[in-house]
């Protein structure tokens, strides 16, 4: 027999798996080849498990349930705790978790998967489904299926333990004297350029991708445990309403490090609100003072106080870090992403280098949520920093993934690694900064 062809895309299936842990999905039951029965889902899928069964409709809506239990032709119900109805749109899954577990699935000859009296693929033998929401799992059908009940497509898929990724696909070594060896690199880190003492960093990023959280996290990985100086948590518009410039210290009252985190203002995708596109300018080119208050309706003008006329080397941009959440990259709105591409132009154009700090990867992949050093064998991750490489318009190389501290009170090895990686790749970025700067005056003393 020929092998069967999945439509579920590579990246549609990743994204159900990564709701699973380190699986892979392998295809039993395909309703156009093998019949829109419960005989032949029956014939293909009993006794197997755990499943993953997915609907398509004419709506472009893919739709489906997981379960841990193997389907029969029992007529009797099945417990599962861990049961659950999915709607799959643009990239994300909206998880609809069994909310009855001793009725979780229904064994019925004449039909496909049967999800409680709540979904049904392929109902009665015909190529339909049978949708009643809030008996044992709550949905909105307009949101999981359109409302449209005829089925073009039943896939089961059976849920395997997978060997994807067994090898990181980025080296990293998880180990304490790799953090120590990290931190003595960013200490030890001088500018080329002997009028500067601090390479500066400007973070950009949408309301609530993590800026002010990094740098309060590379604050408590030096002072040792987790503290929180610059304003962050959960807000619809941004908690950071002024141009600050953060001095990482080396421990309680130890001097500052030589790398500067400028924060901004979040962006925001509606007009006339978050920062200001044409703010971004100034603030590369050093004419922004520390503490200046941002004005979403109306960019920084010369007649500010404290408006730096004339900024030298020190004041200046070397390294722009994009803050993206990856679990809001495949829903990113329109206007934000013209935000970043225009903000993209202006540093382009300057020969500042960029790079993309990737946040909260343990929310968005639950096998990175498990293990943090997972983050380089999860092939979820992997695609959502190919998608942030197409979006913002950098290699997939300037992309670092990063967790942020948030709740904790104890610092984590693994999260500190990432974090300190996170600054060297800056720091590097800036001296390619400097690099570029001194070919471009043709001398080794750069000048403003």
């Amino acid at each position: 027999m020929s092998t069967l062809n999945s439509l579920l895309s590579k990246n549609q299936q990743r994204t159900i798996c990564s709701q699973l842990g380190s699986v892979k999905l392998k295809l039993l039951y395909k309703a156009t080849v093998h019949g829109f029965t419960g005989a032949a889902f029956h014939q293909r899928c009993d006794n197997q498990s755990p499943t993953v069964s997915v609907g398509y409709n004419a709506s472009g809506y893919v739709f489906g349930g997981h379960t841990k239990q193997p389907f029969s032709q029992s007529g009797q119900y099945g417990n599962d705790d861990q049961a659950f109805l999915f709607g799959l749109t643009g990239g994300i899954l909206q998880k609809y978790p069994v909310t009855n577990s001793p009725y979780a699935i229904r064994m019925m000859a004449n039909c496909g998967p049967y999800f409680g009296e709540d979904l049904v693929l392929v109902h009665g033998s015909q190529p339909v489904t049978y949708s009643n929401p809030q008996n044992y799992y709550n949905f909105n059908p307009a949101q999981m299926h359109g409302n449209d009940l005829n089925l073009t497509e039943c896939e089961v898929y059976l849920v395997e333990e997978s060997t994807e990724f067994e090898k990181p696909w980025r080296n990293v070594i998880w180990e304490t004297g790799k953090r120590k060896e990290l931190m003595e690199s960013i200490k030890n880190y001088k500018p080329p350029d002997s009028s500067v003492s601090q390479a500066r960093v400007l973070l950009v990023g949408q309301v609530g991708a993590g800026k002010s959280s990094f740098f309060n996290s590379i604050n408590s990985v030096f002072r040792g445990h987790v503290t929180s100086q610059a304003i962050s948590g959960s807000s619809p518009t941004s908690l950071t309403t002024q141009f600050r410039t953060y001095s990482v210290r080396d421990g309680r009252g130890g001097k500052p490090l030589p790398i500067t985190l400028c924060d901004t203002m979040g962006l925001e995708d509606s007009k006339g609100a978050g920062l200001d596109v044409d703010d971004i300018s100034s603030i590369l080119k050093g004419h922004v003072p520390d503490f200046y208050q941002f004005n979403p309706a109306a960019p920084l003008h010369a007649e500010v106080q404290g408006y730096r006329k004339s900024p030298g080397v020190k004041d200046k941009i070397h390294c722009v870090a994009y803050v993206i959440d990856a679990c809001k990259v495949s829903i990113m709105p329109t206007k934000l992403e013209e935000k970043l591409e225009a903000i993209r132009r202006k540093v382009n154009l300057l020969g500042i280098p960029q790079l993309v700090l990737l946040t909260k990867v343990d929310e968005a992949c639950p096998l990175v949520k498990q293990d943090l050093r997972n983050v380089y064998k999860s092939g979820y991750i992997q695609d959502i920093m190919q998608g942030v490489s197409t979006k913002v318009g950098v290699p997939l190389s300037c992309i670092v993934p990063v967790r942020n501290y948030s709740g904790e009170l104890e610092l984590d090895l693994n999260c500190d690694i990432l974090l300190l990686s996170a600054v060297i790749q800056m720091l590097r970025f800036a001296d390619n900064y400097f690099d570029e700067l001194s070919d471009r005056l043709g001398s080794t003393e750069l000048k403003d």
